[in-house]
């Protein structure tokens, strides 16, 4: 059993526990994720199975898209709905989200989407010296970290007509968002910068990843549903191919000699007819259109590395 599973990621759970979930519910050993979505979210989580877990680094990278609830008016230690609400002056002297205008709003989230750079929260995954941030975060530690390059493509409010803000009590107001970024942008970063821009203090209260890369929610199963369709032996109709889950990648078809020399993890002569370029990832399919492997094109030596080759040797030697 190999290639990918896409799950719509219940609230309550960590990505950790749903591929437990995953690995129990189909019965296969060898399941992953490529990418994490924290407890409170919910949506598009890419799980690989079986020798597809070796394609994770071709996926990972892929672009995001979010729908989201941002709630102004205080900002929390953690950026998001499982935070504390921070004190201080910062929360004293917010102005109050009921006086923001739909110009301002929009004004504000338009100058975000121009956001190249964002320094990762310190309530997050990311490691330092080894160490996750959210570890030196919990003790109280502030440890200096190095702003990363990001794309917000879109930032805008989800309704389109009317009040943007949906009022609540304790002078707070939520305001529904659409977000689509490149991979390792922090929607609570976001969150947050909107509230500083609009001096109001925010965080984030629900967050819904809608899209993975070509990944999209409605192509995702419940655990529930995947659950249904396993007891019903029909695993494969939620299955997706290996071939299929890189279907963003340039494919190139590989002779007989191809074959032995790819199964084999030799380098492969390649006259670049394709238009590829320096280390363009691609990949490998034999006559019948099986993926072999997944390789890397050197234009100046003008070959083709086997990066990650899928296939055994008994099951395509041609």
């Amino acid at each position: 059993m190999d290639g990918a599973l896409i799950i719509d990621k219940p609230a309550g759970m960590t990505s950790h526990d749903v591929v437990a979930r995953v690995r129990k519910i189909i019965g296969a050993r060898r399941v992953g994720h490529t990418g994490t979505l924290d407890p409170f979210a919910t949506g598009v989580l890419v799980t690989l199975v079986g020798r597809a877990t070796r394609l994770a680094q071709f996926l990972s990278g892929a672009d995001k898209e979010y729908e989201a609830v941002i709630r102004l008016g205080y900002a929390t230690n953690t950026g998001d709905v499982t935070g504390s609400p921070q004190a201080g002056d910062a929360l004293a002297n917010a102005r109050e989200p009921q006086n923001l205008s739909k110009e301002e709003i929009e004004a504000a989230m338009l100058s975000l989407k121009r956001l190249t750079e964002q320094t990762p929260p310190m309530y997050s995954a990311k490691k330092v010296g080894g160490r996750k941030l959210y570890e030196f975060a919990r003790r109280g530690e502030q440890i200096d970290r190095k702003a990363v390059r990001i794309q917000v493509s879109e930032f805008e409010p989800l309704l389109k007509e009317g009040p943007l803000l949906k009022f609540g009590d304790e002078q707070t107001a939520d305001l529904q968002v659409r977000v689509a970024c490149s991979a390792g942008t922090y929607i609570r970063g976001l969150a947050e910068d909107l509230g500083k821009q609009l001096g109001v203090g925010a965080h984030l209260v629900e967050l819904r990843r809608t899209r993975a890369g070509q990944f999209k929610i409605q192509d995702a199963s419940t655990l529930e549903g995947l659950a249904e369709v396993s007891s019903a032996n029909s695993i494969e109709r939620a299955l997706i191919s290996p071939d299929a889950a890189l279907a963003h990648l340039p494919a190139i078809e590989i002779d007989d000699e191809g074959v032995r020399r790819i199964l084999n993890g030799i380098d492969i002569p390649f006259e670049n007819s394709a238009g590829l370029q320096q280390n363009e990832t691609i990949r490998l399919r034999d006559a019948n259109g099986n993926l072999l492997a997944v390789g890397v094109y050197n234009d100046a030596r003008q070959l083709i590395h086997p990066k990650v080759v899928l296939a055994n040797v008994s099951e395509a030697r041609p």
